[in-house]
């Protein structure tokens, strides 16, 4: 075993010593030894109920034959961090949580890893240093969140209801009072938030790509299934090591493009584009971002979850879950083995589609295409995302002048003094990777246009990114970004923008001599914190085209 290193030997005494010290029991020094990376958090809603699900992983890593062993992993919880510096922090957290498990399993030679978590960064931060370790690994998600009620509608969640509310307070169209019974009102409880946010949308591509058992990744939060899902997982972790089933044997060049299909289909989050591809990186798969426009052109959206539609993750599901999906993509999923012991087309063969309203066939889309487009032009060579399937139809094109703003807390506050009008093109830049530092979210801008009513109505572009959350003409990831002199740092006030999604175009019309003219002064601002770990982040990531990845 992998862990006979730190117990096998008459030299390894004091490692065996410092171990009974904790409790060891001399009989189990000869089982494998079992990791279990635990992100429980009193911060996180989505985290702060996994130590009862890592009390059945435990069960289960026993029950199985072997020995568990605890560690922490922190967390951010974007929602709180949403509009302010803790934002910064988010994205970087996630090299953080790689660096974090891979130096973990690696000092005390693991046999095998069980990754319990939930929310944004950390789920995709846990599969790089699985990726980048190939030892036996298995993902224990915490589940979605319930939906939230309203007297007897059954109809509140994050997005909608806290978010975009405060445009709605701010338009005058809701009181304090009302602000107040939304806030208790939205989020009942455990989970991550209701919608196919970034956290839900990680957990289905986590389970896609073969790495949960499966209906792994929307069991609700509060449920048995939850728990027993989480005593399954323990004990098939230790077969997996027995079996020598590691980790990379699962995430194939097949399994990534699976998992970018059944995105696509649920109109997943856009920052998919920057995880898939970091994850892909530590396992040896290239992803890149044209792929996914490649695949969304072939995958049509067979959901309506929120933000984009009105269902729920717990609708999805008790209509089938991530495999209902995977029966109703059919062909186009390609085999591939799972952590389970069945391949992913034998899990879609069996599924059961409760509701085909719920997740539609292949042949009764939502929308023809996939819930993410990849934009290029003048505006961005390198590429930008857009999360097409919430977009209404006549908001995907949008021609008109641009409001400039060199931080999303300016771009905001413009918002909400009604200083963005319809028809106008809002420019967020310096918010990159590398500017932000952090790539921040840009929620609170985009719900604020929703709320006030002019959501589908403003365009807006910036180098940062976007919440699962954010639905309307909203263009992230603009590559290359204004910190490494990409042409969104030439954009002036009043400039003429063009977005065309349908024509995967992302224009600045300006002419070519103007522009050469504007860059011959260019000087790009300077990452807005430069100290601490966000300095070190801005001077070692890499564009958002390629994953934000550190090198």
């Amino acid at each position: 075993m992998r862990s006979d290193v730190i117990k096998q030997g008459t030299e390894r005494a004091p490692s065996r010593s410092l171990m009974y010290a904790t409790g060891l029991p001399k009989s189990a020094m000869g089982r494998p030894f079992i990791g279990i990376a635990d992100a429980t958090t009193d911060l996180i809603p989505g985290h702060v109920h996994l130590g009862a699900l890592e009390r059945q992983v435990e069960r289960g890593v026993h029950s199985g034959g072997g020995y568990a062993w605890r560690f922490g992993i922190p967390g951010v919880c974007d929602g709180i961090c949403m509009g302010h510096r803790g934002m910064h922090y988010s994205l970087p957290t996630r090299e953080l949580i790689a660096d974090m498990v891979e130096s973990m399993a690696s000092a005390h030679a693991f046999d095998g890893l069980v990754l319990l978590t939930n929310c944004d960064k950390i789920t995709p931060g846990m599969l790089m240093a699985l990726a980048r370790l190939d030892i036996p690994g298995i993902v224990v998600t915490g589940g979605p969140m319930l939906a939230g009620y309203m007297g007897m509608d059954r109809c509140l969640s994050l997005v909608r209801n806290t978010f975009e509310a405060v445009g709605l307070r701010q338009a005058g169209r809701i009181t304090d009072e009302e602000l107040t019974r939304l806030e208790l009102a939205a989020c009942p409880g455990p989970g991550s938030c209701q919608g196919m946010y970034t956290a839900n949308t990680m957990s289905c591509v986590t389970e896609s790509l073969g790495l949960t058992l499966p209906m792994g990744a929307t069991a609700p939060a509060v449920s048995a299934e939850r728990a027993r899902l989480a005593f399954e997982a323990g004990e098939r972790l230790v077969a997996l090591v027995r079996e020598e089933c590691n980790s990379r044997q699962f995430m194939t060049a097949a399994a990534f493009r699976n998992a970018i299909r059944v995105d696509m289909a649920l109109g997943g989050s856009t920052n998919t584009a920057l995880h898939i591809p970091a994850i892909a990186r530590e396992a040896g798969v290239e992803v890149a971002l044209d792929m996914f426009d490649g695949i969304s052109r072939k995958t049509p959206t067979l959901c309506s979850l929120r933000p984009a539609g009105d269902y729920f993750v717990e609708d999805l599901h008790h209509a089938g879950g991530v495999p209902g999906v995977l029966r109703q993509l059919g062909e186009t999923i390609e085999d591939a083995p799972t952590v389970s012991g069945a391949g992913i087309r034998e899990i879609a063969a069996g599924a059961e589609v409760a509701s085909e309203d719920v997740i539609r066939p292949a042949s009764n889309p939502r929308l023809k295409e996939g819930g993410i487009a990849v934009l290029r032009g003048s505006l961005a060579p390198d590429g930008a995302v857009v999360k097409q399937s919430a977009v209404k139809r006549d908001s995907q094109r949008i021609k008109g002048p641009a409001r400039v703003f060199d931080s999303e807390e300016d771009a905001f506050k413009a918002i909400l003094a009604g200083g963005i009008k319809a028809g106008q093109v809002a420019v967020i830049r310096y918010e990159g990777p590398k500017g932000g530092p952090g790539m921040r979210e840009m929620l609170a801008p985009t719900s604020a246009l929703v709320g006030m009513g002019i959501g589908d109505a403003v365009g807006l572009v910036t180098d940062g990114r976007f919440s699962g959350g954010t639905k309307g003409p909203c263009v992230g990831h603009v590559s290359p970004e204004a910190a490494s002199g990409g042409p969104i740092g030439l954009v002036r006030e009043g400039d003429e923008i063009e977005i065309d999604i349908p024509g995967r175009r992302l224009e600045l019309c300006v002419d070519d001599g103007e522009l050469k003219r504007r860059r011959a002064g260019f000087k790009p601002l300077p990452p807005k914190i430069d100290t601490g770990y966000l300095a070190r982040y801005a001077k070692l990531v890499t564009s958002a085209a390629s994953g934000a990845v550190l090198v």
